[in-house]
C-alpha cells in the first residue's frame, strides 16, 4: 500500500495527470480506502508543492499542473468521500471583489485551499459585498476570502467586513491580492491577511481549527 501511495504522491508533485488517474484507480481497486489515498498521497503532495512554491523552487505553472493532477485524483475519490468516508475540514467562500475581473491569484488560492482539504465556493469575479455574505450563510461557511488586484476596488473589502460585523455574524474575512497589505487589513478590521496562496490556505485551516 505504501509503495502505491508514495508513487502517487510523486506523480501529483510532478503534475502527471494521466499517471495520477491510473494509479488512483489502481489504489481504489486494490482496496485502499479513499481517505487513506487522500491523506496518504494527494494532500501531502500538495503540501510539498506549496512549500516549494513558497521557497521559490517551483513557479505558478508547475503549481497549477500539480493542482490539476490532484483534482483528477480527487474526482475519482469523490464518490467514496461523499458517501461519508471523509468530511470537509470546513468551507470557504472565495471571490474577486466587485469592479475587479482578475482571477489568477484567486484561482491559485482556491487550488491550494482544496489541497488542504477545504471545500471552496468560488463566486468568480466582480462579486458584490452582499453576495459574499449571502453565499457564506447559504453554505454554512466559516471564512469569506476576498481578492483584489486593483487599488480602486479594495474598498469593496471594507464593505464585506462592515456587513459581517454589522450583522454580528461569526464569519472571518480573509483578504489578499497584490496591492493589499497587513496595514490595510488592520485598517478595515479584516480578520486575516496573507501575501500568497500557500499561506492563505494554511491560515484558513488554522482559522477554522
Amino acid at each position: 500500500m505504501q509503495d502505491i501511495l508514495r508513487e502517487l504522491n510523486g506523480f501529483v508533485q510532478k503534475g502527471r495527470d494521466k499517471n495520477v488517474r491510473e494509479l488512483t484507480a489502481q489504489a481504489l481497486d486494490s482496496g485502499i480506502p479513499a481517505r487513506s489515498i487522500l491523506e496518504g498521497a494527494l494532500l501531502p503532495a500538495m503540501d510539498v508543492v506549496g512549500e516549494k512554491f513558497k521557497t521559490g523552487e517551483l513557479f505558478i505553472p508547475h503549481v497549477l499542473m500539480a493542482a490539476k493532477a490532484m483534482k483528477t485524483g480527487m474526482d475519482l475519490l469523490r464518490p467514496s468521500l461523499v458517501s461519508g468516508d471523509l468530511s470537509s475540514k470546513g468551507t470557504v467562500v472565495l471571490g474577486t471583489v466587485k469592479g475587479d475581473l482578475h482571477d489568477i491569484g484567486k484561482n491559485l488560492v482556491k487550488m491550494m485551499m482544496e489541497g488542504k482539504g477545504l471545500s471552496v465556493i468560488d463566486l468568480g469575479v466582480d462579486v458584490p459585498a452582499e453576495k459574499f455574505i449571502d453565499s457564506a450563510l447559504q453554505n454554512n461557511a466559516a471564512i469569506i476570502g476576498c481578492s483584489a488586484l486593483l487599488t480602486t476596488t479594495m474598498s469593496e473589502m471594507k464593505k464585506v467586513v462592515e456587513l459581517v460585523k454589522g450583522r454580528n455574524l461569526s464569519l472571518k474575512v480573509m483578504i489578499g491580492g497584490a496591492p493589499v497589505t497587513q496595514n490595510y487589513c488592520d485598517l478595515i478590521k479584516a480578520d486575516i491577511y496573507t501575501p500568497d496562496a500557500v499561506t492563505a490556505a494554511e491560515a484558513a485551516v488554522r482559522a477554522i481549527g
